[in-house]
């Protein structure tokens, strides 16, 4: 009885994950964001090369995206009774659509942006978590990725807090927490090493000053 809404709500959220933020403001800039830095479509690499009073444009449609997503998919459910499950599907399938969106050769962001709307439309309780938790280390050490992982651990940590006794939603949360770490791999490798750069998210950027 749910496979056709489950096919559905998959199709169209990871459709949604394509419409990548960073690239499409890049291509204002008459660019391609992949072109620069670690080439990762993500706010991150767009800040470091054409600046944060840019990037709103990034937050616009990678939040925009994971809002509709999450509605959509929830409006599906909803008569079915599932509409928190519904909603956790469409959060899952709009940051596998971000980070490996076929439209735009598999070559996506990593998530966090993205994981931060998606968190907020399942549980804003979450949402604070994570943010909290990536705040904290970023204003300590500059290191955007330093807190872009300790918030995706966070990610799955709040889903284990709030959502232990739903098992299809905590599964859901701890398979977007790991996807987000996964994505996250080199930027472990190279704090483990010392090698990962700092960033201001305040900054003009390379292409701005």
């Amino acid at each position: 009885m749910l496979a056709y809404p489950i096919l559905v709500t998959a199709l169209t959220c990871y459709l949604l994950g394509n419409l990548n933020g960073s690239v499409f403001a890049s291509l204002l800039h008459n660019d391609d964001v992949r072109r620069h830095g670690s080439g990762n479509a993500g706010l991150t690499n767009f800040i470091r090369n054409y600046g944060a009073k840019s990037s709103l444009m990034v937050i616009a449609v990678d939040g925009g995206k994971a809002i509709l997503a999450c509605l959509t998919a929830r409006l599906i459910f909803a008569p079915y009774g599932y509409a928190l499950e519904g909603t956790v599907l469409g959060g899952l399938c709009v940051m596998l659509g971000h980070d490996f969106p076929a439209l735009l050769g598999f070559k996506g962001g990593k998530g966090i942006l993205s994981g931060v709307f998606v968190a907020l439309l399942i549980d804003w309780r979450i949402a604070l978590l994570i943010l909290a938790v990536f705040l904290a280390a970023y204003l300590l050490t500059q290191y955007v990725s330093l807190g872009s992982v300790l918030a995706a651990f966070a990610f799955g940590v709040g889903f284990v807090i709030f959502h232990h006794d739903n098992p299809l939603v905590l599964a859901g949360g701890l398979i977007m927490s790991l996807l987000t770490l996964y994505m996250h791999r080199g930027n472990i490798s190279r704090l483990l090493k010392g090698q990962e750069r700092k960033t201001n998210l305040l900054g003009k950027g390379k292409k701005q000053q």
